[in-house]
């Protein structure tokens, strides 16, 4: 269902059956039929994971799981009822996202360019791609070389749900995939041709997501920042957060990002509003309709 019916990603599918399975395991030496539960077993699961001292997050997911395994047998016919009905789901703090401020970002792209050259323009690319763009870190290992529009001012990306989006790039970031399309055949086998923008010799035919990460964590030391505090999605959040404080409205910034819903949108202001017309190196110009002006 799951699959079919909502179009989750390999990802989601295999949390899910962890998810299902870490529930089958609990309940198997009670000898007890996980579609035949009550709510008592449910909340007796919850108690074990506080026992094991999973974090109130890691319970909440599980917790979620079974709420959508049991909505599907009772949307089967399989139960009459939902034995979560009536469970509430452990408190959880809303945790501030890290976020970068524009001296940093600028720092790790002038960190970047004082690399040796092959590895300069394939890190500056994801840098100003991840910062320009906001996409998900999956969203651009995996970016194909026709998501790039033939003028160069947008990225066609396919989100989750496999939901496709145009995102703005700015001079910079489109500098930037241009001076990499120009040396990324090198980094194909001879007589091979790749549909991805920064391919791979790996199973997936192009780089991972942790293969960013661990590039960007190693530069970070070179533009003064602690490893710890960079990831891909800090950038995620940087991209977010300096459109907001230059005067970008929410719901643009929701469209860009991807998100369906708007309470996903989160951010940390990281300096005073100064205005659309004043925009930073790699931040979008946005239309007056996306500053909130009529």
């Amino acid at each position: 269902m799951l699959a079919a019916e909502r179009n989750a990603s390999a990802h989601t599918l295999r949390a899910y059956a962890r998810d299902l399975m870490d529930f089958g395991e609990f309940l198997a030496p009670q000898r007890q039929d996980v579609a035949n539960i009550g709510a008592e077993a449910v909340r007796a699961y919850l108690a074990h994971l506080a026992r094991r001292k999973l974090s109130p997050r890691t319970s909440a997911r599980r917790l979620s799981a079974l709420h959508q395994f049991y909505r599907f047998l009772v949307a089967e016919g399989i139960r009459s009822d939902d034995p979560l009905a009536t469970i509430d789901g452990p408190r959880l703090g809303r945790p501030l996202p890290k976020v970068l401020s524009e001296a940093e970002v600028r720092r790790l792209i002038d960190a970047a360019a004082a690399l040796e050259p092959a590895e300069r323009v394939r890190l500056t690319a994801f840098l100003e791609v991840l910062y320009a763009a906001g996409l998900r870190v999956s969203e651009l290992a995996g970016l194909p070389l026709s998501a790039l529009a033939r003028d160069g001012r947008f990225l066609i990306v396919r989100g989750k749900g496999s939901k496709e989006r145009l995102v703005p790039l700015s001079e910079p970031a489109h500098a930037a995939l241009t001076a990499w399309q120009a040396i990324r055949p090198r980094s194909i086998p001879e007589g091979r041709q790749s549909p991805f923008m920064f391919p791979s010799r790996g199973a997936a035919g192009h780089i991972t997501p942790s293969r960013i990460a661990q590039l960007l964590k190693a530069i970070a030391p070179q533009a003064d920042i602690d490893p710890r505090r960079l990831s891909p999605h800090v950038l995620r959040h940087a991209f977010a957060s300096h459109l907001v404080d230059r005067g970008a409205d929410l719901r643009s910034v929701q469209q860009m990002l991807g998100h369906a819903d708007i309470a996903t949108t989160q951010f940390i202001p990281t300096s005073p509003a100064t205005g659309c017309n004043a925009w930073s190196r790699t931040a979008i110009r946005l239309p007056k309709r996306h500053c909130g002006q009529k």
